[in-house]
Parts: C-alpha cells; sequence; structure tokens
C-alpha cells in the first residue's frame, strides 16, 4: 500500500473513533487528538491510546494491558497482524469499555 492510499485509511479511521468520542460526556471520556495519534482518558485517568505506524503502514492501540498492531486487509477490515482475528474497532472499544465502563458505539 502506497503512503496516500495509509494516509486517507488512518484518516477515516482515526474520524470513525473520533465521531463515536465526540457522543460521550466528556466527563466520562476525554480524547486528545494530534494528526498521528489519539488518547482517550477516563475519568479516572485510565488510558487507549490509538497511534499510526507509518513504517509498517499499521495503526498501533495499547489498551486492556496489550499494544496490538492491526493491518488494513483485503476485506476493508483493521485486523491483528499476528492473525488471532481481533479487529480494531471492537478492540478500541472494548479497551475503552475496560478503562471506563463506557461502550463506543463505532459501528461502520
Amino acid at each position: 500500500m502506497d503512503e496516500t492510499r495509509y494516509n486517507q485509511l488512518v484518516a477515516a479511521a482515526f474520524q470513525r473513533l473520533l465521531r463515536a468520542l465526540d457522543k460521550v460526556d466528556p466527563d466520562l471520556l476525554d480524547a486528545d487528538s494530534t494528526g498521528d495519534m489519539v488518547t482517550v482518558t477516563s475519568a479516572a485517568g485510565q488510558k487507549v491510546v490509538v497511534n499510526t505506524q507509518r513504517a509498517t503502514r499499521q495503526i498501533w492501540v495499547a489498551g486492556k494491558g496489550l499494544g496490538l498492531h492491526f493491518s488494513f486487509e483485503a476485506d476493508n477490515r483493521w485486523m491483528d497482524d499476528k492473525g488471532k482475528g481481533i479487529e480494531l474497532f471492537a478492540f478500541v472499544a472494548d479497551a475503552v469499555e475496560a478503562v471506563s465502563g463506557v461502550r463506543l458505539e463505532l459501528g461502520g
């Protein structure tokens, strides 16, 4: 995948995440976005971090005590790069819920 396509896919993924976060009470979850990273912080101060990995054309997520890399697959989904069948948005929703009790609505 070339850099332009990767940037478009990451932008779409981050927009989807930020749209879902915008619907949540900021007293429950705070979202901080830079060009390459979205940090979600719970009211208790726990974090979930979603970050680009430009060199490998992946998205990396830290949450639930794990750091996972996700690659964009032929079926148009971001899937974990270890073949465990973990989809990016499902993992992020689970990780955010684990730190905050809030379930993000990350529908397509």
